[in-house]
């Protein structure tokens, strides 16, 4: 943590225990409330720090000096007049304690009495910004006023892991809160912590950068930038009709560019990062139209409360592997899957999971759709209407080539995300493609089989 420690702690009267030692903060250590119960070893190893609590004094105090050595006073003889003080000095004691007992005695029936948390919030405009390594740590107060206390009016997308708010700080940046939405169980905050400053740690080109979080006993909150030209599916499916189309090419530049930040996650993470929720509404899109893989990290975080092997499963349909919807287990072969399902979003325009396709098909799986229609060779029929032609006819079968290659049944079968990226940029994939058809006849072959079997004991009888 770096910067000055906050004056405001000073008026938590029940910290007890602080531990500040070890990072890089600075300025003068309070000396007041608390503070005054606190030995250096609180403050150790923390060489900006100055003043009470340290070994340092700061510019303009007098310098330090050891206090006196304590000489206990002789006992004197118990006498009459002694013995009237102590008696008066015991009972200005007694006096003393049941002034400071009464009170405490009140707070405590108090508290039994009132079951709901309370929590003690730093004004974000008195506190010092702390931070966590080039994370910052919001103050409730902060992204309330930055919301509008989460006006719904400033709502950008709703998910599965909450609702995610637009907000301008106090220095004027736009930022995007998200606002989780589970249950929290006590205890949990350390964890919570290591967590997000995992994904914080997690930086690329395609990935959305944490830029701070907010936590409460009650609360959880996480500040990203604002992307002002919102998700891949906002703009496939829900663009205003002043927004133009996703031409071919910049289609092609998210497919490669959300390929490459998910290999990141998978293979240049420790611990690696598994989405387990890879879709068009969670890759965004910066100024430049560039591909920023979001919600990574979330689902881990979201079962902090958990053990390490996570169960839940957590997803969208349409996108979810069937492995990960049979034994709850996620792998980077289930983001592998997820993705293959964003390349069709990206080819077709249309959602993953829609029962709208019931009118003229029996698919509503997007996965089926297509290999429904590959079947009958009609593989301009899957192009989105809204790119009116204008798309390169061998680049869109190389793309649903590889759409195909990562959903297939068996996750074992599936590439991974850095052989993706390599067949994206025209490296191997002719001859994945060809392994994959001679696996796929030999297949479909064994399921036919029974069912000629059948056909032939039917003629015999």
């Amino acid at each position: 943590m770096s910067g000055q420690i906050p004056k405001s702690l000073t008026d938590i009267t029940t910290l007890q225990v602080l531990d500040l030692s070890n990072n890089n903060l600075s300025g003068a250590v309070p000396s007041t409330g608390s503070f005054s119960l606190f030995t250096p070893i609180s403050f150790a190893n923390n060489p900006l720090l100055c003043g009470p609590g340290t070994t340092k004094p700061c510019p303009g105090d007098p310098p330090f000096s050891p206090p006196p050595p304590y000489n206990p006073p002789t006992p004197p003889t118990q006498s009459a007049g002694a013995s009237s003080t102590g008696a008066i000095a015991g009972g200005v004691a007694a006096g003393a304690a049941l002034v400071f007992a009464v009170p405490a005695i009140a707070f405590a029936m108090w508290r039994r009495r009132k079951p709901e948390e309370h929590f003690f919030d730093v004004p974000a405009e008195e506190d010092p910004e702390v931070h966590l390594g080039q994370l910052k740590k919001f103050s409730l107060r902060e992204l309330q006023v930055a919301s509008d206390n989460f006006n719904n009016k400033n709502i950008l997308g709703r998910g599965g892991f909450g609702k995610v708010y637009k907000g301008r700080l106090a220095d004027g940046t736009l930022v995007a809160v998200k606002r989780l939405k589970e249950e929290r169980t006590p205890g949990g905050e350390l964890q919570f912590q290591t967590e997000v400053e995992m994904i914080s740690m997690a930086v690329h080109r395609n990935l959305l950068r944490l830029r701070g979080f907010c936590m409460t006993p009650t609360e959880r909150l996480l500040v990203y930038p604002y992307m002002a030209n919102g998700s891949v599916a906002s703009r496939l499916r829900e663009r205003q009709p002043s927004e133009p189309p996703l031409d071919w090419d910049t289609r092609r530049r998210i497919a490669l560019g959300s390929a490459r930040g998910l290999s990141y996650l998978h293979d240049h993470c420790d611990p690696k990062i598994i989405h387990r929720d890879v879709k068009a509404a969670n890759i965004l899109l910066d100024e430049d139209f560039e591909a920023v893989v979001g919600d990574f990290g979330l689902a881990k975080l979201m079962d902090y409360k958990d053990t390490h092997v996570t169960t839940a499963v957590r997803g969208t349909i349409g996108h979810i592997a069937p492995e990960y919807l049979s034994t709850g287990k996620s792998s980077e072969k289930t983001d592998v899957f997820g993705y293959g399902i964003t390349l069709l979003e990206l080819i077709t325009g249309q959602r993953a999971f829609d029962l709208a396709r019931l009118a003229n098909d029996d698919d509503v799986m997007l996965l089926d759709w297509v290999k429904g229609l590959l079947k009958e060779k009609k593989v301009e029929m899957l192009v989105d209407p809204d790119l009116q032609s204008n798309y390169e006819e061998t680049e869109v079968e190389s793309l649903i080539q590889v759409a195909l290659l990562c959903t297939q049944g068996s996750p074992v079968e599936r590439p991974k995300m850095s052989e993706v990226v390599r067949m994206l940029e025209g490296d191997g994939l002719a001859e994945r493609w060809e392994e994959w058809q001679k696996v796929e006849v030999v297949r479909q072959e064994a399921e036919l089989a029974p069912l000629a079997q059948d056909d032939q004991r039917r003629s015999l009888a």
